[in-house]
């Protein structure tokens, strides 16, 4: 039973993780259509390091965007006879997949990083 029991508790952890990445997504969406001109400069005011990690962590996460479009363009492709070799469609696959683990273990670590934070006492 314990079996049953870790199988769905992981499938409930991957949709805990699916609808985390998707708020993710939704608020950098939402970031991007609240930038404007007078928020850009607003930006600028702010110091250097703050705004290069957040363009960084923005840059990267639209580099593993990129990478799960273009893994679901060469599936869908595949699977309509346009793409014929496998290996090149496997290989976006999975270089989705390691992205998207690597996201996810950065968010794990800010996560730590930010409930440690939360402890500290004053």
């Amino acid at each position: 039973m314990s079996g049953i029991s870790g199988i769905g508790g992981r499938a409930s952890g991957i949709q805990d993780i699916m609808a985390l990445r998707q708020q993710i997504m939704e608020r950098s969406q939402l970031l991007q259509q609240v930038k404007a001109p007078d928020a850009t400069q607003g930006a600028q005011a702010t110091s250097g390091p703050a705004g290069s990690f957040t363009d960084s962590l923005k840059g990267a996460l639209d580099t593993v965007n990129a990478t799960q479009q273009n893994a679901s363009a060469m599936s869908a492709a595949y699977e309509k006879g346009e793409v014929v070799d496998v290996a090149k469609v496997m290989l976006a696959r999975q270089e989705s997949s390691v992205a998207f683990e690597a996201t996810l273990q950065v968010r794990n670590k800010l996560l730590n990083a930010y409930q440690d934070i939360m402890r500290m006492g004053v």
